[in-house]
This record gives C-alpha cells, structure tokens and sequence, in this order.
C-alpha cells in the first residue's frame, strides 16, 4: 500500500473509531422517536415502479431526515399484507449509494424506503439515534404503504442502524445486515435482545469492516443466519459505490470489471433474497441451497 492510500486508510479508520466513541457533550442527545404528526412527506415524483417519492421528516434532534419511497409496480406487489423494508446507508455515505438495492428489492415486489441518517457525524456514529430514526420514518410511512409489517436492512454501520431499530420495533419482522460493523457492542447487546431473525451477508474481514468484528454476534444468536463471501470486500455490498469507498476499502479479491460487477450483482441477488424470505416468513430457508453449493468459497452457517 503507497503512503497516500495508507494515510487515507488510517484517516478512515480514525473517523470509525470516533465514531464508536461516546457522544461529546457537544452533540444534542436524546433517543427518541420523531413526532407521526404536521410531517411534509413532500410531492410525488411518480409512483408504481417510477421514480422514487421524496419527502423530509425532522428527527427529533432537529436535523432533516431526507427519504425516498420506491413503490413496487402492480404486477410485482405481493398479495400478502404490504411490508415496508426501511434501508440504511453506511457511516457518512448516503442514501444515494443504496439506491441499486432499493429498486431491486421494489422489483422484487416491496415498498422500500431510503434515508439520508443526518444525526451521523466524524466524531459520533449516533448508531441508536439512527435506528430509532429508521423506526419513526417507518411510521410515519405506514399510511402510504398499508399494512404495518417492517424489514430493517442496512449496510456497515446502517446495518447496526437496522438492527437497534428491529430491537425496538415489535412489527419488525427481522434483520438483514450488509457487512455489518459493531461498536462499542451496540449490536452484541441488541443481537442478545431481538425477537425476530437475523440474516447477514458478510465479505472477507478488512480494514473498513473492523475486521468482521460483527461476525460474534450472530454466533451468539439463534434465529441467525450468516453468508460469508470471502471474495467480497465492503464496498460490494454498496450499489453503487464510488471511487472514494473503492479507493478507502481493501479489495480481497480484485479481478477484472466484469468478475466484479458479475460478484456484486450475485450479492445483491442474495440481499434481495434475504429480505423476500423474511417478508414471506421462510428466513429458516435461506440462504438457497445454490448460493451455499453453486461456488465451494461461498458458504453460510447457522447459529446454535
């Protein structure tokens, strides 16, 4: 690694750290919920598989949680009650770096939603400020999608987002991380707690995922699920990333453009997956016996 990327890599890495310290006493505190009336869900910018809905709902400490709602088409919807996936972007990205996975899982026939989580900060993740957050858009959403069922999902730290909120949430139907990263034990102790499944997909330990250092938590819990790729690094479970994360991030198996975006649509295949069963209440049955047998480097296990 040339001296520039090395200071990038330490630079990234002390913001991570930062971020999973405790709050400075400058930074408003406070866990609660943001209020379900007087919100702007902002106008439509078309609907049924078109262009996602955006709209702002203030968090309770002030700041705009910026949203986009992707509908699914009519012919795509599930005829089981409606079921709200809430999707959580990583430590400072946004939400724009979700949006591949969102209209995947649109496709795939349900309501998702995307967040801009505007309470993360350098030196503060604000983690369960952030998951409380993805509860209350999930509220204030549940009148434009019916039905009351939620799916958290989140990747890096907004998996660890997701994951608070499905602790807190008792019409959460479960988890899905993508490369989670666990500080300070936030998701050990909400792991611990949860209900309801907890499915994971996890790329080869580095630099920008604390080394799998939330690999722990799924062994502690049953109703988990974890799908190692070991050819993933943590910018392949961003759709899209950019050159910033490409360039922060260690690549544990770098290859040519096609094998990379051939390995990253097979990741979102599998996320996609995820949520699909969790929505259908079949998480015991993922992941599909072909993303387990289909290549001897990816493998999954279960929890005791």
């Amino acid at each position: 690694m040339d001296m520039s990327r090395r200071i990038g890599v330490w630079i990234c890495t002390g913001l991570l750290l930062l971020a999973g310290c405790s709050r400075p006493p400058w930074v408003p505190g406070g866990l609660e919920l943001a209020p379900q009336s007087g919100l702007d869900a902002g106008s439509g910018a078309g609907m049924d598989g078109g262009r996602p809905e955006h709209g702002v709902l203030p968090s309770t400490t002030g700041c705009p949680l910026a949203y986009r709602l992707y509908r699914p088409e009519a012919a795509a919807r599930s005829a089981r009650e409606p079921t709200l996936v809430v999707l959580g972007h990583g430590f400072l990205r946004s939400q724009a770096r979700m949006r591949g996975l969102a209209e995947a899982i649109a496709a795939a026939g349900l309501a998702v939603a995307t967040l801009d989580l505007c309470n993360m900060r350098p030196w503060a993740g604000r983690h369960q400020q952030n998951g409380l957050d993805m509860i209350a858009l999930a509220r204030h959403l549940q009148a434009e999608v019916g039905g009351g069922e939620r799916i958290y999902v989140g990747f890096s730290a907004g998996g660890l987002a997701a994951l608070v909120a499905a602790r807190h949430d008792q019409r959460a139907l479960g988890v899905v991380t993508l490369d989670l990263v666990d500080t300070q034990g936030i998701g050990q102790r909400a792991a611990r707690q949860l209900e309801q499944p907890l499915l994971g997909l996890a790329g080869s330990p580095t630099d920008c995922n604390a080394q799998g250092n939330a690999e722990a938590l799924f062994a502690e819990r049953k109703q988990a699920r974890l799908l190692r790729i070991p050819q993933a690094g943590h910018c392949d479970f961003e759709a899209p990333t950019d050159v910033l994360c490409e360039w922060l991030c260690a690549d544990p198996a770098p290859g040519t453009a096609r094998e990379k975006r051939r390995l990253r649509a097979w990741v979102m295949r599998q996320a996609v997956a995820a949520i699909t069963a969790l929505a259908a209440g079949r998480a015991a049955e993922w992941p599909l016996e072909s993303a387990q047998s289909g290549s001897p480097s990816f493998w999954a296990f279960e929890s005791d």
